[in-house]
């Protein structure tokens, strides 16, 4: 199989990039240049944000092309059209954000979506993951893989989610552990995404797919719990319900990474129904697997994650936690 790789050297790209070399896969990296690819890729180089950013790729053929584009729909639109006639299969890495909030629990592919982009100007997220579905399956129709991820994590993270428990974990002490302790948690690990998506294309599926873990493969308490084991911190977890949480101010998702409290956001990113990609062959790994890797990878830069640009910092300062556990 021959992979085009529309990015390629950070997390979820990187995770792909790295499973289809592992299958023999003859694999080619597009990318501005700022990382190096896998060794064994081979690179082309541009800027898809400008007029003559895909010209690098004016030649060529490929059995699968994988997208993770996140910005401007635009360019997911002049990729797929430069790109038309010369690429078998089109896999581009969505995002559950396309589902209408509040997302009930246990919706499926076919829930309302928000509304495409209007053309000109800012685009928010969900617009934009939408946008990039609609350009991809303008141009290749049922040959367009969807893979509408949700919660991401994983060697390689460069949001900090992850990363930002584990290195708080470490430093021990009393922390603040947002509960209950049960709550169910629904996520992916990135090469579990990667493993799918490349099987998916492989095997001719298109379509729309929600690419996450079943609801409740873990719970928040299970995932904190690994945290402390794999560092060998003797941190102690308090756990605070989401009451008290919020009457400190402090706010879920960004200040507490991954955790949400019960209800309509916990619902919305959570509780997703993925029975059509566990029919079509996703498999995830457990929790402990996927903390563990994360934490190694960590060691291996020194305790210090990278950190995406476009995305702000995530998790609690000191002074923030010390009035939480007040």
């Amino acid at each position: 199989m021959r992979l085009l790789m529309l990015g390629g050297t950070e997390f979820v790209g990187r995770s792909a990039t790295e499973e289809a070399l592992a299958r023999g896969w003859e694999v080619t990296v597009f990318h501005r240049g700022r990382h190096a690819p896998p060794a064994g890729a081979a690179a082309l180089h541009g800027d898809r944000t400008t007029g003559a950013g895909l010209r690098a790729l004016a030649e060529g053929s490929w059995d699968v092309v994988v997208d993770t584009w996140s910005g401007d729909p635009g360019a997911v639109r002049d990729a797929a059209r430069a790109l038309d006639g010369r690429v078998g299969r089109y896999v581009y890495v969505s995002s559950r954000s396309v589902y209408r909030y509040p997302a009930p629990a246990g919706l499926d592919e076919d829930g309302p979506l928000v509304d495409p982009p209007a053309p000109g100007g800012e685009v928010a997220y969900p617009e934009a993951k939408l946008g990039g579905e609609l350009a991809a399956t303008e141009v290749f129709g049922d040959r367009a893989l969807l893979a509408r991820a949700g919660l991401i994590i994983g060697p390689g993270e460069n949001i900090g989610r992850l990363p930002w428990w584990l290195s708080r974990i470490a430093r021990g002490g009393t922390v603040p552990a947002p509960g209950p302790r049960d709550l169910p948690l629904q996520y992916i690990d990135t090469r579990d995404l990667a493993r799918w998506m490349l099987d998916a294309a492989e095997r001719g599926l298109g379509g729309a797919y929600n690419v996450v873990s079943r609801a409740g493969h873990t719970t928040m308490g299970e995932l904190l719990e690994e945290c402390v084991r794999v560092t060998g911190s003797r941190a102690e977890l308090r756990w605070l319900d989401p009451e008290h949480i919020a009457a400190a101010g402090v706010e879920p998702w960004s200040q507490l990474p991954i955790w949400l409290p019960p209800g309509e956001l916990h619902d919305t990113m959570h509780c997703a129904d993925v029975s059509r990609a566990l029919a079509a062959g996703l498999r995830c790994r457990p929790v402990a697997e996927t903390v563990a890797d994360t934490w190694k990878w960590l060691g291996d830069l020194g305790g210090v994650a990278p950190q995406r640009p476009d995305r702000p910092e995530v998790g609690l300062a000191p002074e923030a936690e010390a009035a939480l556990l007040g």
